[in-house]
């Protein structure tokens, strides 16, 4: 378990990493913004945490669960914002993602989660600057959706150029079929992941937005409002890279389908060119007299039928294409 704290008074960072038994001590001061970070709490600490700032035991249990659906919820006395963070890995196309739970009561911000996973000091570094001070808790909760959004978008960009990287297969006659079928099924898989982290994500900004909440203020709007574009641009790219992969795999059962009728119709070419042979071959192979039965000139007569019918025959579908 690791437990980060932090104080600032009038927007400038006052204590640090200092313990939880002093959280009341700083939450009484009117012109202090407190942020804790709880990575993998035992039930001692998120129960001091819930008893200081009175949580909602449901809210509570949802931070602590596993597999909760990104989603933001207001109780009487605190708000909770549920999300995840992802990350994609570009040489396998596997997506993971980290949840992250955030109780805003106040100006208190506590954020939990499972595991560290996610980089929490990238959000620290945006929440230094004076819009701290002039937004307050809100700006805290800025820079964590902020974040995870950045990811988001990522995340789309390294599915997008493994989906591009996926084009190059479809055609490359040295990649197996079986190396095509698996990638797409990988970044498919992947993309599914994304959108189920997104799509509720979006309705969650849109409901923490509304004004009656009370936490972005109006010099906040519009860096919110770019996060929940952001949010819906991930949401439309996912959803067009999705419909690439699927056609991706429908191209690949169409130049499947035309490679199968090449073959078979190269197969009924060469099989017509050795069907009249035959039939030739059959004709004097016959057991009743015939003209040239047993003479020289007859054993020619039928070589030449041969050669002839075999030679027109692969010029002719040779030049249909059908060899």
């Amino acid at each position: 378990m690791r437990t980060g704290t932090r104080a600032w008074r009038s927007g400038v960072l006052a204590e640090e990493n200092f313990p939880l038994t002093e959280l009341h001590r700083y939450r009484e001061q009117d012109d202090v913004i407190v942020w804790v970070d709880l990575c993998a709490p035992g039930p001692d600490e998120v129960r001091l945490v819930a008893h200081e700032l009175r949580l909602d035991a449901h809210a509570v249990e949802d931070a602590l669960a596993a597999g909760e659906r990104p989603k933001f919820d207001r109780y009487p006395s605190h708000l909770f914002l549920n999300t995840y963070a992802v990350r994609v890995d570009a040489s396998t196309g596997e997506l993971t993602s980290h949840e992250i739970s955030a109780f805003i009561a106040g100006r208190t911000l506590v954020t939990v989660r499972p595991d560290d996973g996610f980089d929490m000091d990238a959000v620290t570094r945006r929440w230094d600057g004076r819009m701290l001070a002039a937004h307050g808790v809100g700006h805290l909760v800025h820079g964590l959706v902020d974040e995870v959004a950045d990811g988001y978008l990522a995340a789309a960009q390294v599915l997008d150029d493994a989906s591009e990287d996926l084009e190059d297969m479809l055609f490359d006659e040295r990649t197996p079929e079986q190396a095509v079928h698996r990638r797409s099924f990988e970044l498919r898989k992947s993309l599914v992941l994304l959108r189920r982290r997104v799509v509720p994500m979006r309705d969650a900004l849109s409901a923490l937005m509304r004004p009656e909440v009370g936490l972005v203020t109006d010099g906040l709007v519009a860096s919110y409002r770019d996060v929940h574009d952001h949010v819906l641009r991930v949401t439309e790219w996912a959803d067009s890279l999705r419909d690439l992969i699927t056609s991706v795999l429908d191209t690949n059962l169409t130049i499947q389908s035309n490679q199968m009728n090449l073959v078979m119709k190269k197969l009924t070419g060469w099989a017509a060119v050795i069907a009249v042979p035959t039939l030739v071959t059959g004709f004097f192979g016959q057991n009743v007299p015939f003209p040239g039965n047993g003479e020289d000139w007859g054993f020619a007569v039928d070589l030449a039928l041969l050669l002839i019918s075999m030679t027109i025959l692969f010029v002719l579908f040779r030049r249909r294409g059908w060899l």
